[in-house]
């Protein structure tokens, strides 16, 4: 065997042992540089669905849950309460709910997937404030035409018991729904529905 032989074989050998070296060695820094733009367990927890019990919510009350940093309300609506909604029609800016702030299985009278629960993210429209709820009719501070729903103490915006925005208000939109879905008739899932389940 001559000399040129082996120097050919090694020249070889050591161009593919220095390939697969290279090769790994761009995968170890790919790896960590590629891992490093993918969210965070934090954050993908942070806007992951959440679970809520409603089995002891009692009609006319609240329960709050928190949904990717924001308060969702789940309320427990009257008989009454429903009755009330389609009388209110012309005392607001979008009754019919035109306006892309829910999903399409929420664009009716009530604004939900059952008529008693309300599922509303606790957000103004007008500027980010929280409003309050305030099912009670006709109180001192709020005048003897208040019918119940949410009053918005930053800018005074006012939305009835299906988060639909009063006429001449701050606030130019409904108050959004959510995604959800019912897990069972217990349990609401906020954040999914089947759509994106």
């Amino acid at each position: 065997m001559s000399g040129e032989d082996t120097n050919s074989g090694r020249r070889r050998f050591l161009t593919a042992a220095t390939t697969v070296v290279g090769a790994v060695g761009t995968g170890f820094f790919l790896v960590p540089f590629i891992s490093s733009m993918q969210p965070s367990a934090k954050a993908r927890a942070a806007g992951a669905p959440v679970r809520a019990d409603i089995s002891k919510l009692e009609p006319g009350q609240m329960i709050r849950v928190k949904w990717r940093g924001k308060p969702v309300w789940i309320v427990s609506r009257t008989q009454e309460t429903l009755d009330k909604l389609p009388s209110l029609d012309p005392r607001l800016a979008d009754p019919e709910s035109k306006m892309d702030q829910q999903p399409s299985y929420a664009q009716n009278e009530w604004r939900s997937l059952k008529p008693k629960y309300l599922v509303l993210v606790g957000i103004c429209t007008h500027l980010g404030c929280s409003p309050t709820y305030r099912p009670d009719v006709a109180p001192a501070d709020l005048g003897p035409d208040w019918p119940g729903g949410f009053f918005c103490p930053c800018h005074g915006s006012r939305f009835d018991m299906a988060g639909r925005v009063f006429k001449g208000m701050p606030a130019p939109k409904n108050l959004v729904v959510p995604p959800y879905r019912y897990l069972s008739d217990t349990e609401i899932m906020v954040g999914a529905d089947k759509e994106t389940a």
